[in-house]
């Protein structure tokens, strides 16, 4: 990460430096996603544009742009371009402000009066919308409303229904609403940036007056921050884990020293409160799927015996891997992401010691690293730093910290077979192999843009276009859950194959890590074979383009029985399989059984 867009950000200085930054991490990043943005403006967007675009280099997307004139936002949504018609959007970004609300209540206006006034206003909007989502099925991100920087009535502005604070508070209510009811539509909630950078500086009268920008120039880099973390998350690219130190990060004191009984927590104490309410922050973060883990310097009875203070709010259960030694941090967060099967840039590494913090960044310098050193900067440095930004919450995150809980488990018991076939069969797997199905949609499309090692193309979908090609014939398309004796991994295993002809090309193909060597590949290879028989294909073509995380599932197909037709200088691989001489591989899962 380039250490200028991270927070906290020095918005003036980025705005002054961004040339040389963009040319850094054009330079530093070789391996990218392309996405095409489409910025469709209620006022001057160029220097949004700039700046979103270093944001989204820095998290490895190379966005291209489509921009609208000036103002031309409801014109190019509506009406449409030739240029954005061609430009086939992956993304549209709606850039409108509370300059673009046409008309406020009136002092003598009614109730009634004042509703039909918002439904009017909503409506312009959800028309645009729906026009958008019916011509380009694409995610669209859109900005609420800021309140206005003046209040005709004083502090009356917010209750009567003929205040435009209300009026806003309330348009704003009927966006969340839609957003709510309407997948692959998002709100950059510019109403909550705007009070936490400052609404005086935010809406800044000069920068509408000489500019027509609808927010400060120096404020530009907080609104594309906040863009390019929906954006990050739509594309599955947030982090996973908090790694976390124990000494005066989780609890006041050093535990070998002072001794459990003398650790400053709970609520006797202002620096008690402190630890404590960072303790609640991350018990939430933790519900909501992300996993935590420690990582300190500590004889391991010791840290074991802190973290049962009667007063923590997370106990040891709370963590899925507990490393407490003396070995390097960097050491200690290698070993959790093998456990666990992640990568080090899942990972958000905080501690107070500024030398451990240097220590990761130069060992993993792929892990976040939070630079706040008192607990009381912890919440707002996490919370800011768009780390876990939610697009989408299924199931199966609500259940991760259980889910890696039991794959723990699993290793251990591995560990007590010295026949590896007789572990697998010890775990009484069964597998759910099916067409995409409308309840799993969402977990599909956020596994085919979070799976970065076991995934032979590493191309990445929206859920628009997963749902149409599962509504396709030419298409196969089979998602992947696995269950066993300690749980269930819920989807971690997707394929799509595009027919032509007597063959079928597989344009995806992705597991979960979670699942590595359980032979889940060979009951998904089994079942797309089997799928592909009954519609009368022939041969089965499978690519491979390199990427510097994918090295694990190079010689994939070769593995699964195909052979290797042609290879490019850039190491991109194309195989084929004859489906009459494929023979079934997978001896050790139930599939579509039990489940």
């Amino acid at each position: 990460m380039h250490s200028m867009l991270s927070y906290p950000l020095d918005t003036p200085r980025i705005m002054r430096k961004r040339r040389m930054i963009r040319q850094e991490l054009l330079e530093r990043n070789t391996q990218m996603t392309d996405k095409r943005i489409a910025i469709l403006g209620g006022s001057t967007t160029h220097d949004i544009r700039e700046i979103l675009e270093l944001f989204l280099l820095d998290q490895n997307i190379r966005p291209l742009f489509y921009e609208s004139e000036y103002g031309q936002y409801w014109q190019d949504a509506m009406f449409g371009t030739d240029t954005l018609r061609e430009f086939k959007p992956d993304i549209i970004f709606i850039h409108t402000s509370n300059r673009n609300i046409t008309e406020y209540p009136y002092a003598a206006s009614t109730a009634e009066d004042v509703d039909e006034l918002l439904q009017a206003q909503f409506h312009h909007f959800v028309t645009m919308w729906n026009k958008l989502q019916q011509e380009y099925h694409c995610p669209i991100i859109q900005n609420n409303f800021e309140y206005p920087y003046y209040r005709l009535r004083g502090n009356r502005d917010a209750v009567d229904v003929q205040g435009r604070v209300c009026f806003i508070a309330r348009l704003n209510m009927l966006f969340a609403g839609y957003a709510r009811e309407h997948q692959n539509f998002f709100i950059n909630d510019i109403n909550y940036q705007s009070a936490d950078y400052g609404l005086e500086k935010w809406s800044d009268p000069i920068a509408w007056y000489m500019y027509k920008y609808a927010l400060g120039l120096n404020a530009i880099p907080v609104l594309a921050f906040n863009v390019s973390n929906i954006i990050k998350s739509i594309y599955g690219k947030n982090k996973k884990a908090l790694a976390l130190d124990l000494d005066n990060t989780l609890w006041g004191g050093i535990v070998g020293d002072d001794g459990v009984e003398n650790l400053v927590l709970g609520q006797e104490t202002s620096m008690g409160q402190a630890y404590t309410e960072f303790q609640e922050y991350l018990k939430c973060l933790q519900r909501q799927g992300v996993v935590l883990c420690i990582l300190s310097k500590n004889e391991p009875e010791n840290a074991v015996a802190g973290l049962n203070h009667p007063q923590m709010v997370l106990k040891p259960e709370d963590f899925v891997d507990i490393e407490a030694n003396w070995d390097p941090k960097s050491k200690n967060l290698t070993r959790a992401s093998q456990k666990l099967s992640l990568l080090p840039e899942s990972f958000v590494f905080v501690d107070d010691n500024p030398a451990e913090q240097e220590q990761i960044r130069q060992s993993l310098p792929e892990t976040a690293v939070i630079e706040a050193r008192k607990v009381e900067e912890f919440i707002r440095h996490i919370d800011k730093g768009g780390y876990f930004e939610t697009t989408c919450v299924s199931d199966d995150d609500l259940r991760r910290s259980e889910m890696y809980r039991e794959n723990l488990r699993r290793m251990q018991l591995q560990e007590s077979y010295a026949d590896y076939g007789d572990y697998l069969r010890s775990l009484n797997m069964r597998a759910e192999i099916r067409p995409f199905a409308d309840i799993y949609m969402a977990r599909i499309a956020q596994l085919t843009n979070k799976t970065n090692q076991f995934n032979l193309t590493t191309k990445r979908f929206s859920q628009e276009e997963i749902e149409k090609m599962a509504g396709d014939d030419h298409y196969i398309t089979l998602y992947g859950k696995l269950e066993d004796c300690f749980g269930d991994n819920g989807v971690v295993s997707v394929v799509i194959g595009k027919s032509n002809g007597e063959e079928i090309d597989i344009i995806l193909w992705l597991m979960s890590c979670r699942v590595l060597k359980r032979d889940m590949e060979y009951a998904m290879m089994d079942e797309f074979v089997s799928r592909c028989r009954e519609i009368g294909l022939k041969q089965i073509n499978g690519y491979y383009y390199p990427t510097p995380k994918n090295t694990m599932v190079k010689e994939f197909y070769g593995a699964m029985g195909f052979a290797e037709v042609s290879k490019d200088e850039s190491g991109n691989m194309k195989w084929e399989l004859n489906i009459e001489k494929y023979n079934m591989r997978n001896n050790v899962i139930c599939v579509n059984g039990g489940m």
